[in-house]
């Protein structure tokens, strides 16, 4: 309704138009003006000349359909206001949980084990896990035999072939599937600890800040344990 000169129309009809002192300066057509304005054009229009039906109605449904996009912004802000605020909620509950996250690298705390799994997309003949410290010296090696497709979980203690604990950190997993003759890669996934949460502008852009690998996006998580 932008395009409608509101001081032009009154002045035509001989009517004042009354601002408040808090209204803007620019020309804008509210609900109750609008509803002033057409019971004025019906009042002085010409009797040789009526209103069109087709005017009237396409008047008022010009102005029903501004009006209706305001009250689907003013509802669209509620939601989205709504839905930042469970975003934030939601995002609070994940600090201290355990979370899935594609990566090669596994962090081994002291006190807990190092936790992966292998994502199939068929069924593999054996898997094979192998895990290097950060000097690329292999420390583990760990058989899983026939495994069906799907996410096929392992665990390490953090031990070497010789039984002796190795120090908590980083370690690069890789996993090796033989289907018969043919030996593939695995796609990898690592469990880690969600110590921190941060929300991005708008409440979109959630990050996690996870032990060991940093930041990473929510949209990344395969599972929350």
């Amino acid at each position: 309704m932008s395009d409608i000169d509101t001081n032009n129309i009154y002045t035509q009809l001989g009517l004042t138009r009354t601002v408040n002192g808090d209204e803007k300066a620019k020309d804008e057509l509210g609900q109750a003006e609008f509803l002033e304005l057409m019971t004025a054009q019906l009042k002085y229009q010409d009797p040789l000349k009526p209103m069109e039906n087709g005017d009237f109605l396409g008047q008022m449904a010009q102005f029903g359909t501004v009006s209706g996009i305001n009250d689907l912004n003013t509802t669209f802000n509620t939601m989205s206001a709504s839905f930042q605020s469970n975003q934030a909620l939601q995002a609070s509950t994940l600090v201290g949980r355990r979370v899935m996250v594609p990566s090669q690298t596994g962090y081994l705390a002291d006190d807990a084990p190092l936790l992966g799994s292998v994502d199939l997309d068929q069924p593999a003949s054996k898997v094979v896990i192998s895990i290097k410290n950060g000097a690329g010296q292999l420390v583990h090696r760990q058989e899983l035999g026939v495994q069906q497709a799907g996410l096929v979980d392992f665990q390490w203690n953090g031990q070497d072939a010789n039984g002796n604990s190795l120090p908590g950190g980083e370690y690069q997993i890789a996993a090796e599937v033989y289907r018969g003759t043919e030996v593939n890669a695995g796609i990898m996934y690592t469990v880690v600890d969600v110590e921190s949460v941060t929300l991005g502008a708008g409440g979109q852009d959630l990050t996690l800040s996870v032990s060991g690998l940093g930041d990473i996006d929510m949209n990344q998580v395969r599972k929350i344990m």
